[in-house]
């Protein structure tokens, strides 16, 4: 191999090196973020419920009040 090819060759290795490691970064960047938002999902999917449950209290108090009456 001439040291032309070889010095391409080191190049070219050192290019995908520097892209794979910008890919991890990448990678892990997105994983954080979708922790984040699943996170966050999970919290308005409680908070929902918790609104739900307060509606619903809420129209079975205005039931009772309306056959009290």
């Amino acid at each position: 191999m001439e040291q032309n090819d070889l010095q391409e060759l080191m190049a070219r290795l050192e290019r995908l090196i520097d892209r794979v490691e910008q890919l991890k970064r990448q990678n892990s960047l997105l994983l954080a973020q979708e922790k984040h938002w699943r996170e966050e999902r999970a919290l308005l999917i409680e908070k929902n419920e918790i609104a739900r449950r307060k509606v619903e209290s809420m129209i079975l108090r205005l039931k009772a009040l309306e056959q009290d009456s």
